[in-house]
């Protein structure tokens, strides 16, 4: 599925907010950080009342039915948008990828999740391949690395458009570091089932992060900020966390992950 989709690149449009669960329950502010960027963007923002969890865990458990059920109740209540943006390549993923083969035996669905799936997108995907931003108004101090999460990367070629966006950003120096496509270790439900391969990845994240010499690790997605953030925790180690977008959106005077609730 082509990113883009139907959608004309720079028209402004009527965007629904896909908050996320992560996001609303532990990590609000990232909802109001990609609120900003869309409406600097140009879009008009509708976070919807009734939406509810993409349904990814039960899928990744085997719990089609609760999958199906709650693929149905999101394709219901954000198909009179342009658009769906997401702050997570994996929820994104998940709508664009998953939803048109978990209905595929029911033709209707089928079809209206398909037509979902084509206007959905992760956050910086959406600004930079459809909305065709080159630039952000923020600022923020110090070297920062970014770790490309599993779905973003490999479902939704997610790769340069944050990366874009935060070279833009006023005091900050963008580090690559080692295997920054390399897994986390958290995988959603992964994480609990292999606590002990979970760990080993996410030690190796930790050295590679460590050697950049970031003073910050940023990524697109909330699960994978979580695991990460803890882990640095763990080990005493001064890097702070954020998600890219309360970064590019220069809302970043709460604590980091880790530091402390938001």
């Amino acid at each position: 599925m082509e990113l883009g989709g139907k959608l004309e690149v720079g028209r402004s449009r009527r965007v629904a907010l896909y908050v996320t669960c992560l996001v609303d329950v532990m990590r609000p502010s990232v909802g109001f950080a990609a609120i900003k960027l869309l409406e600097d963007a140009g879009c008009e923002v509708v976070v919807p009342e009734h939406q509810t969890c993409c349904g990814q865990p039960a899928y990744n458990a085997g719990g089609e039915a609760e999958a199906k059920a709650l693929a149905k109740q999101v394709v219901e209540t954000f198909e009179p948008f342009d658009a769906v943006v997401a702050p997570s390549g994996s929820c994104a993923g998940m709508i664009r990828d998953h939803y048109p083969k978990l209905l595929a035996a029911e033709p209707e669905w089928r079809d209206r999740a398909t037509g979902l799936a084509s206007r959905t997108y992760e956050l910086t995907s959406f600004l930079v391949d459809v909305m065709g931003m080159e630039s952000v108004e923020a600022d923020y101090q110090g070297a920062v690395c970014y770790h490309d999460s599993c779905a973003g990367l490999r479902e939704l070629n997610i790769k340069q458009q944050p990366r874009k966006l935060l070279r833009s950003v006023r005091g900050v120096e963008v580090r690559e570091m080692d295997d920054a496509e390399v897994c986390c270790g958290f995988g959603g439900l992964f994480c609990v089932k292999y606590a002990d391969i979970s760990n080993q990845m996410v030690s190796r994240k930790m050295d590679n992060i460590e050697a950049s010499g970031a003073d910050t690790l940023l990524a697109g997605d909330l699960g994978c900020l979580l695991n990460m953030a803890g882990k640095l925790t763990r080990q005493g180690s001064r890097v702070k966390v954020r998600h890219v977008a309360e970064v590019l959106a220069g809302m970043t005077d709460l604590p980091a992950i880790g530091e402390g609730e938001v």
